[in-house]
């Protein structure tokens, strides 16, 4: 039981970020607005794009753990917005705060002592939460850090941080 703890509080801590990486709320705190949709050099998609892409994806996860009915959303147009979509400082934050509640609510399966993490998810036989929460958060800690890196790419960092 113990053991038990322990991985989910390894899990958890994992999906929240730190540690080894960056946490998303480091990320992208205080993002310049100019940068929003902003494409940097050589890359195919805005800062926004990214996030909405974390968003997305972390949607579909969660999704796939809690629904029998699950449906794989098609690649890559359900996972990214559309190339030229653009948003606002509002669609902004509403991509972030999506991406929080999510996060936490997949967080809160794992945390939760009766969700068995070795179980399969409803729609695959072969896949487990534990799998499931893992591929979450190697996805989300790989593009926080491009995030970071790209915000340094464009200088967009205030003058007090510290990669």
């Amino acid at each position: 039981m113990e053991n038990q703890r322990q991985l989910r509080a390894h899990v958890v801590d994992l999906l929240r970020g730190g540690n080894a990486h960056m946490p998303f709320d480091e990320a992208i705190a205080d993002v310049p607005e100019a940068l929003i949709n902003r494409r940097p050099p050589n890359v195919d998609y805005t800062f926004w794009h990214l996030i909405e892409h974390l968003r997305l994806t972390q949607l579909d996860l969660l999704n796939y753990v809690t629904n029998a009915d699950y449906r794989e959303p098609a690649w890559p147009a359900e996972y990214w917005p559309a190339q030229d979509a653009q948003t606002t400082k509002t669609g902004w934050e509403a991509s972030i705060a999506a991406f929080r509640q999510d996060l936490e609510a997949f967080i809160a399966i794992i945390a939760d002592e009766t969700t068995d993490l070795f179980a399969v998810v409803p729609s695959h036989a072969e896949h487990t939460i534990l799998r499931e929460a893992l591929i979450l958060a190697d996805h989300n800690a790989y593009h926080i850090g491009e995030l970071a890196i790209l915000r340094q790419v464009e200088r967009g960092w205030g003058a007090d941080h510290t990669a």
